[in-house]
């Protein structure tokens, strides 16, 4: 059997010295972002997305070995295991192989053909499945099963016995499971039709029909939340004749008195049992790919959203729309610290319009305000609106529409009210939109994930899996950033490697109680922060404030010697590396030779590129090498669009069918997956990501369904 080593470098492509190393790092309780940084030469550079497939995989896999032995010594408990039958359990690849072959052994609910059994009609119903082609007539054949204590009252109640048997033993196979579930994946049809006669989101699907085959992920979600909700009956097709063909070449011999009773019994056993087994079997694996797709496609559009690019350092002004209860109103400094909050009503009437401009600026005078976010949820369109004007009279300000999304649920929880508990729940959300424009990332870690809003049908997804994935992500996207030890929330610190909700918490306790810290080192005094906790985080964690510029770099500790040799081979110091002034170093390193620098220093290439890198620029955020958020100072209407315009736009989620796209109408338009490039692409995300600042051509507007069509690839011929 092969080895889960084997199978893992075969199927990712490594070597497997390469996935030797990474799961016996895994078994040791490293991170995966420890893992992908840090440990480059025992793995051959993998990136985190490849380890983290890797991870899931390997779990699956030891899942399934565990899963076969357990299954065969339930068979063997029942002195039913045979060599055939144990290499046929250890070469299964899925789970789902397993179980079929696990299944005529499983211990039954009473069904007809347990009761048969009981009957003693289990001799007569192997006999007649053998189908010898000398083998009597089978009603003379059942006489000898007849037994009135029994209640086989007769021949026919025996065949009608033996019959139950044999279609449970045709429904039980493997074999006929393995390929009738291929035939109906191959060739099934899956249809869909209305339940009820009124309309509703789901009209598209009330007379719906679709190979299996080419069925897309959003689809079949979407047929799910019908059919749940009750407005669509749902069924998977298959030609009839086809299936039982393929049920009846392996079942039915011909040339024997059976041959006639195997078929029906075969038939029986495939209408009552298999196919309807074999329907749900289907349909959860197509709920399973379609789930794995959507995880995936969350999981795209979260990273680029976290790692927008911060606008950092700037008073900034957070408005949190609404009607009823007004616009929310904070103003915060550059660290996001807020000094200031109001409520202004610019959606009650001119009157209360201009008071609210009056208002915000005073306040932009006061603070000195330099930017203006905005959340896009209720009463958006207005607010943007009023900040046009406020702006004309406020020169130097510009504005930016943020996604809201999971604001009002950060503002109203525990740790909302913890870190603000002198601000009103909805002045925390205006607060809160003001610091997702300075830093995102910070930000963002404090709601779930499934709350940011860039995923489609989130709700219905495993939710253990989905937590897992985004979780993942967010734990890369912050590690990938690096985190200022004496800044970060509790929050963000809970997301870097080796790190917990505890030891986050117990860092800042020991920073309020004994001032910043001025090292990394200092973090081992830090309660529950053991050697392997600070082995995981230390590289992760900027300082500053330390004495030592290594400190404030994404080299590890563990690294510090060798960036000393480095930097006193190529001629430099360490002031040099706190100036800035290593302009020359990877030319130096150039010269001196890669492999040879490396070799003196005692590290791999990998790790000897990435300290050059780091000492190049010290304290760096990747972030800022991203291109700037789209800051706006006027607004468009939906009316003032026309066919032929061509606009600058936000990518707001990106989508199996196409991406959506902030154009400054308040609305956001549409690029068809057709529409985003000249060449075919199987998913938008091939060439969009949530964040990407897009060119766009209007193609079409329909102000009455607020709807916004627009082409990414048609933009060249329209600028002509």
């Amino acid at each position: 059997m092969e080895s889960i080593v084997s199978i893992l470098a075969r199927e990712l492509n490594k070597r497997e010295e390469h996935v030797k190393n990474v799961i016996d790092l895994i078994d040791e309780g490293n991170t995966i972002p420890f893992i992908a940084r840090y440990r480059k030469e025992m793995h051959g550079t993998m990136d985190d997305t490849v380890l983290r497939d890797l991870a899931d995989r390997l779990t699956y896999l030891r899942n399934l070995e565990a899963r076969r032995e357990e299954v065969k010594k339930a068979i063997e408990a029942q002195e039913k295991l045979t060599e055939e039958l144990t290499a046929q359990i250890d070469a299964a690849q899925t789970l789902a192989e397993v179980e079929d072959l696990y299944r005529p052994y499983k211990q039954k609910r009473r069904t007809r053909a347990t009761i048969a059994k009981e009957k003693g009609l289990e001799p007569l119903a192997m006999t007649l499945l053998e189908q010898r082609r000398d083998l009597p007539d089978i009603k003379k054949l059942a006489e000898d099963y007849v037994d009135a204590e029994k209640g086989v009252e007769n021949a026919e109640d025996a065949l009608a016995g033996a019959s139950d048997i044999v279609a449970e033993i045709v429904a039980d196979s493997a074999e006929i499971r393995r390929l009738l579930r291929d035939l109906i994946l191959k060739k099934g049809i899956l249809t869909a039709s209305a339940e009820k006669e009124e309309d509703s989101v789901y009209s598209l699907y009330y007379q719906f029909q679709q190979p299996i085959s080419r069925l897309q992920g959003h689809q079949i979600l979407a047929i799910n939340r019908g059919e749940k909700e009750g407005y669509l009956k749902v069924s998977v097709e298959i030609e009839r004749q086809l299936a039982l063909g393929l049920i009846w070449n392996r079942t039915r011999k011909p040339g024997s008195s059976a041959s006639e009773f195997i078929q029906n019994a075969a038939e029986d056993g495939y209408d009552r049992l298999l196919f309807p087994s074999m329907e749900r079997e289907v349909r959860t694996a197509l709920t399973e790919t379609a789930s794995d797709g959507a995880i995936h496609n969350f999981a795209i559009n979260l990273k680029p959203l976290l790692m927008q690019p911060p606008v950092k350092g700037h008073v900034t002004m957070g408005l949190d729309p609404g009607y009823r209860n007004g616009c929310k109103v904070a103003v915060v400094d550059g660290t996001g610290k807020a000094l200031d909050t109001a409520v202004v009503y610019p959606t009650y009437g001119e009157r209360q319009k201009n008071e609210a401009i009056a208002a915000l600026e005073k306040l932009i005078h006061k603070h000195k305000v330099e930017h203006i976010a905005i959340g896009n949820g209720t009463a958006s369109r207005e607010t943007e609106q009023m900040t046009c004007e406020l702006i004309a009279r406020t020169p130097g300000v510009s504005y930016m529409i943020v996604n809201e999304a999971g604001a009002s649920v950060y503002s109203a929880s525990k740790l909302a009210a913890e870190e603000f508990p002198q601000y009103d729940v909805n002045l925390r959300s205006a607060i809160s939109i003001a610091r997702r424009m300075q830093d995102p990332l910070a930000e963002l870690v404090k709601i779930d994930p499934k709350a940011i809003g860039v995923g489609q049908y989130q709700h219905d997804m495993p939710q253990k899996r989905l937590d897992e994935t985004l979780s993942g992500v967010v734990e890369d996207c912050v590690n990938a950033v690096g985190v200022d030890l004496n800044t970060a929330s509790p929050s963000l610190l809970q997301q870097v490697s080796g790190l917990s909700s505890r030891t986050a918490k117990n860092i800042v306790v020991y920073r309020e109680e004994n001032g910043t810290f001025t090292s990394r080192r200092q973090l081992l005094k830090v309660p529950k922060l053991g050697p392997k906790a600070y082995e995981q985080c230390a590289g992760f964690l900027r300082v500053s404030e330390s004495k030592s510029v290594l400190d404030n770099t994404g080299v590890h500790p563990e690294s510090y010697a060798a960036a000393e040799k480095l930097i006193s081979l190529c001629r430099y110091t360490l002031r040099d590396v706190a100036d800035g002034t290593l302009q020359e170093l990877p030319e130096r390193v150039k010269n001196y030779g890669e492999a040879k620098i490396a070799e003196e220093c005692a590290v791999g290439v990998p790790t000897l590129r990435d300290i050059v890198k780091e000492l190049l620029k010290p304290g760096r955020d990747p972030r800022d090498e991203l291109p700037p958020a789209l800051l706006r100072t006027d607004i468009l209407d939906m009316k003032d669009l026309a066919a032929g315009m061509v606009l600058t736009g936000t990518v707001r989620n990106v989508i199996d069918f196409g991406a959506f796209v902030d154009i400054g109408v308040h609305q956001d338009g549409l690029v068809h997956i057709s529409e985003i490039a000249d060449k075919f692409i199987r998913h938008p995300s091939e060439m969009v990501s949530v964040g990407d600042i897009v060119q766009v051509v209007v193609l079409d507007v329909d102000t009455k369904k607020k709807r916004i069509s627009l082409s990414m690839k048609q933009v060249k011929d329209a600028q002509k």
